[in-house]
């Protein structure tokens, strides 16, 4: 009879042991699924070459795009780390769109197109250790290039969403996380894109479109009027956009900014980018605050 309950005992014990683990193992298997995988970057930063980085008009604009895209590129590095020097497989280039007629500024951007699923694990770690300072040169050269010139060919941003962003933003594979960054004051004109359909314009322009909003009640009155800008597709469910240095042409008008957040806003959304941001030029150290939030939320 002992041995029969020395052995029931045992057996329990064994069991609820047992049971334990296995309870154990599998909460330690559903919280290694859980963990988020890091994904792939794909990022495109949109530079808007009007003159809005003319130091006469903005004197902070080349400084201010410099040290954004150098938060940009120390976060491209922290993903090449996190995901192994044999894993990365990051891609990040510069955009301007209409592609300018300079051919210095052209050479000088095909210097900038980082594609490491092309390179071996050297190339990468070459990647890796140059490419902050390989971008923060070479946009000094585009930018001096063009102040000295006084080439001020604009930026056909309303255009490069209609013609290009899907073909060049977008990686089919799914491995891929597609960002979009887009520096710009928020103001939208080139001399290629100027209509309308009622009260949706391919331009953005302070003294033209947007005056009549300049008032208390002015998001009221764009709701009730569908101001804002022509959308021509909503497909862009795989892209996020983040846009900085919005910024009012006259100090005066500083209400010029809500009125382009909110506008730009409304039409990233309606073209179906979920994940979209859309801030004011602040100072760099605030900016790269706003950036790293924004791409560290996936």
């Amino acid at each position: 009879m002992k041995n029969i309950f020395y052995f029931t005992i045992i057996a329990f014990l064994l069991f609820a042991c047992g049971g334990g683990g296995s309870d154990a193992k599998q909460k330690n298997n559903d919280i290694k699924a859980e963990k988020p995988q890091v994904k792939q970057l794909n990022i495109s930063i949109l530079l808007d070459l009007s003159d809005r980085i003319s130091p006469q008009i903005n004197p902070n604009a080349q400084k201010n795009d410099i040290e954004n895209i150098k938060t940009i590129t120390e976060f491209f590095k922290s993903n090449m780390s996190n995901l192994g020097a044999y894993k990365a497989k990051g891609k990040i280039r510069i955009f301007f769109s209409p592609t300018p007629s300079n051919d210095n500024i052209n050479s000088i951007v095909n210097r900038l197109i980082i594609d490491c699923s092309k390179l071996e694990n050297k190339g990468r770690k070459e990647v890796y250790d140059s490419i902050t300072d390989l971008y923060s040169k070479n946009l000094e050269n585009i930018y001096q290039e063009t102040i000295e010139t006084s080439a001020w060919e604009g930026s056909d941003i309303w255009r490069f969403f209609k013609d290009d962003v899907k073909d060049f933003c977008i990686e089919k594979d799914t491995t891929y996380r597609n960002i979009l960054i887009i520096l710009t004051d928020g103001y939208l004109y080139h001399k290629q894109s100027v209509f309308n359909n009622k009260n949706r314009f391919t331009y953005l322009l302070g003294n033209s479109n947007l005056k009549p909003y300049r008032k208390q009640n002015w998001e009221q009155e764009i709701e009730q009027n569908d101001f804002g800008i022509k959308t021509e597709r909503d497909d862009l469910s795989n892209l996020e956009v983040l846009v900085l240095e919005v910024k009012a042409e006259n100090p005066n008008n500083k209400i010029d900014e809500d009125i382009l957040r909110y506008i730009w806003k409304r039409w990233l959304s309606e073209m179906n980018i979920i994940h979209n941001e859309v801030y004011p030029s602040a100072l760099p150290a605030n900016t790269k605050t706003r950036i790293e939030s924004f791409l560290n939320l996936m």
